[in-house]
């Protein structure tokens, strides 16, 4: 393990879009905007982050896996595999670290399919509908419950 502790942050399937995708719902902030957001507030809390986004549901998985090596918990915004994946879920919950449930829209706001989450009862915490300060809020929450 590295000298500070070490959270993973994971983005789901079309957050590498973000800036361009849908901007009226989900702003103009881009995916490398979230990573340094996520980075700077870990980093003044003495944590590092490695981050991961990928379209693929099983390189997540992956990458959760390997989080058990080296990370204390997770921050993940798990794009729409929030309502339909328990592999996902699955994967949290065995790797045994706490981790933050976040996302930039209001999912309770849009169509009804969204307002299901397969990882709301396991999350340690859970920020909704703050825009990309979400995950600064999520980094905050979830360290200060460590």
């Amino acid at each position: 393990m590295t000298a500070n502790p070490r959270l993973l942050l994971v983005n789901g399937p079309n957050l590498n879009l973000l800036g361009t995708r849908e901007p009226d719902v989900y702003g103009t902030a881009t995916l490398t905007d979230v990573e340094r957001l996520t980075a700077e507030v870990a980093g003044s809390l003495g944590y590092e982050v490695r981050a991961i986004q990928s379209n693929h549901e099983g390189v997540l998985i992956d990458a959760i896996h390997a989080a058990r090596a080296d990370c204390v918990g997770i921050v993940i915004n798990p794009g729409g595999l929030t309502h339909t994946s328990v592999a996902l879920r699955d994967a949290l919950t065995g790797v045994s670290l706490p981790f933050a449930e976040v996302h930039i829209s209001d999912v309770y706001a849009r169509e009804e399919f969204r307002h299901h989450s397969y990882l709301h009862d396991v999350a340690a915490v859970r920020v909704i509908g703050r825009g990309i300060d979400g995950y600064a809020d999520a980094v905050r929450e979830l360290i200060g419950s460590l």
